[in-house]
């Protein structure tokens, strides 16, 4: 599976270096397997969640609209980290969205 967007871990490890050892063995896992569908992904990440979010997106004419998209979410670290990512299976790429610490994901759950 090709990870983009891999800054935001990079990043967030950073802010929150008791997260890095958790994240680099996600990195790892994904990066060394691949997946068809979200039941073989439970296989390796029995806690992996499909949640609906509400995503601005640009059109060719230039203005805005809102769609709504499924994500995955992952429990990292003991449910330390929540990190939201957009799973593309046919092209075997995961797409980085977010990543918070549990505190900051439910306030952010409650905004949405």
């Amino acid at each position: 599976m090709h990870i983009r967007n891999e800054e935001k871990l990079t990043e967030f490890a950073r802010r929150h270096p008791n997260t890095r050892s958790a994240l680099n063995r996600w990195r790892a896992l994904m990066e060394q397997e691949s997946f068809g569908s979200i039941v073989e992904l439970r296989e390796k990440f029995p806690h992996a969640d499909l949640i609906q979010v509400n995503v601005r997106e640009r059109l060719p004419t230039g203005s805005y609209t809102t769609v709504k998209r499924t994500w995955t979410a992952f429990n990292i670290g003991g449910n330390k980290v929540r990190l939201l990512v957009s799973m593309q299976y046919q092209f075997q790429r995961a797409t980085i969205r977010k990543v918070f610490t549990h505190a900051e994901y439910d306030a952010w759950n409650k905004r949405r």
